[in-house]
């Protein structure tokens, strides 16, 4: 039995003047798996991940949720049917406390006269739920929700953007380089969270350049290459060195790895 993507893109095309950043990309992200996505600098990956995320339209093709064409105007879009992207600069505002970044965009407002006409935020909901969901992905090293983002680590950061994505995407989280600046001990934080919030039935994105970081984690990995697909390969099946010879060309793909 053949399985249906959870998120997919066909014939995917975006253009920037005269530059072509996705020529007719094609995309399959299936449920419950964590899929790599490499490639070399100025290949298009974070071109089609905007594209899947709502946060740049496509001059062509069709993006696909669930099976269903769907078409996000913006990253609002996408969030409200339940896919969550991370992005590289982490998308927080360092002055707010953990449990305001969590909540940006989407607040919790005080149930009656004040929340209604004068607004009032919910802050001791915000901060329970915020606590929860940090200590279902074990940072318990954040004493006090209301910290202010600035004081936390590299690592602490990115993992309240992480615990932010799996507590509201209930879909699909996408993760733009979740560890390029981070240290050793973090990074292997980060990934621990990474396959955490696979073991609760999320499918992951991850977009990355660290092949061990890849490697080890990942179900499938999808090689792009010159503004399109250019295979799909188990981890288990090749090496690293693979992986890099077919994104750099140096090597061509199986006929196999090659997605009809």
């Amino acid at each position: 039995m053949t399985q249906t993507p959870i998120l997919s893109g066909r014939g995917l095309v975006k253009r920037f003047g005269k530059v072509t950043a996705l020529d007719r990309c094609d995309f399959d992200l299936m449920p419950g798996e964590i899929l790599a996505v490499i490639g070399d600098n100025g290949a298009g990956k974070s071109v089609m991940i905007k594209t899947l995320s709502g946060a740049l339209q496509p001059d062509g093709g069709q993006v696909y949720l669930d099976g269903r064409e769907a078409s996000f105007q913006s990253p609002t879009d996408a969030r409200e049917a339940g896919i969550e992207t991370v992005y590289q600069t982490l998308a927080m505002s360092p002055a707010l406390s953990i449990a305001d970044n969590m909540f940006m965009g989407r607040e919790i407002r005080q149930a009656g006269f004040m929340g209604r006409w004068f607004r009032k935020l919910d802050k001791p909901a915000m901060e329970a739920f915020a606590r929860d969901k940090l200590s279902e992905l074990g940072l318990l090293t954040i004493q006090n929700i209301n910290q202010a983002v600035e004081t936390l680590s590299g690592g602490q950061r990115q993992g309240v953007a992480v615990a932010r994505a799996a507590a509201f995407g209930s879909k699909v989280i996408i993760l733009d380089e979740p560890t390029a600046a981070l240290g050793v001990k973090e990074s292997r934080k980060v990934l621990e969270l990474i396959l955490d919030v696979r073991s609760r039935g999320i499918p992951i994105i991850l977009i990355s350049h660290n092949m061990p970081h890849v490697f080890e984690v990942a179900d499938r990995i999808h090689v792009h290459r010159l503004g399109r697909r250019l295979c799909v390969v188990n981890p288990r099946d090749y090496t690293m060195s693979d992986a890099v010879a077919f994104m750099t060309g140096a090597k061509d793909p199986p006929i196999e790895a090659v997605p009809a």
